[in-house]
């Protein structure tokens, strides 16, 4: 970076994170994925959330904040910790084409969540994901983007039960894998399912307990099936 090159005026729009404090506005100038994760909790280095550590009064005009009224407004011990108060509690700012590019990798990746994770109680079959997204658009979802798409998937389920008759289910199966291709077919298991229950056979066969979403299921035993020849020992135990 190389000092106020990066906040010049004819420089394309960029995302802050901004507080209100004593009719102050203070301001940093953020990656806006890093910052949105650093607000969800995880771990990571300041440099890899903000530009740089300038705390501004108006960052799209470049001008900064009163270093008086930071130590008198903040309660917190130097510049970084300043930064990361900003950070948790100020609103993020984020321009509208980035925005909307958030708005569409969520779009996408909720419909991908209920595909894997869902299934239509009519045929206990996944939903296709063109048909998932017909029904998010009838039933006129709209996403936060600043919420994680994991933590929206329950209420889009109760805006598209409407129009799709749509249930999620967790099923348990048996699962047993001839000794030749077991070492191989364990890494497929825990990838796409959990490993409730192992144990490795006599005969160097493996004999698993599993939980997978049903809508991950088919997918799960095509993998098996091609690793395996078709030569796969299975049985549903129970869908919760």
């Amino acid at each position: 970076m190389k000092g106020d090159q990066l906040y010049r005026s004819d420089r394309p729009s960029f995302n802050v994170a901004r507080l209100k404090m004593g009719g102050e506005n203070f301001e940093v100038v953020i990656h806006p994925e890093a910052a949105i994760d650093f607000r969800h909790g995880k771990k990571l280095d300041l440099r890899d959330v903000v530009l740089s550590e300038k705390i501004f009064a108006d960052a799209h005009k470049g001008l900064l904040a009163s270093e008086t009224m930071i130590k008198s407004l903040f309660k917190e011990d130097g510049r970084e910790e300043v930064v990361k108060s900003i950070l948790m509690k100020g609103e993020i700012q984020l321009t509208a084409e980035y925005r909307e590019k958030l708005r569409d990798q969520k779009w996408k990746w909720i419909i991908q969540l209920i595909h894997r994770n869902a299934i239509d109680p009519r045929t206990n079959l996944p939903h296709p994901p063109q048909r998932i997204e017909n029904a998010l658009l009838e039933a006129k979802v709209h996403l936060d983007e600043h919420k994680r798409a994991e933590d929206q998937v329950q209420d889009v389920l109760k805006k598209i039960r409407h129009v799709l008759p749509i249930k999620f289910e967790v099923r348990e199966l048996s699962v047993r894998i001839p000794a030749q291709y077991a070492p191989k077919a364990f890494p497929i298991l825990k990838a796409n399912a959990t490993v409730l229950k192992d144990e490795w056979l006599g005969d160097g066969s493996l004999s698993c307990v599993v939980e997978v979403p049903a809508g991950l299921q088919q997918d799960l035993f095509d993998q098996l099936n091609r690793l395996t020849h078709g030569n796969v020992e299975s049985k549903m135990l129970r869908a919760k």
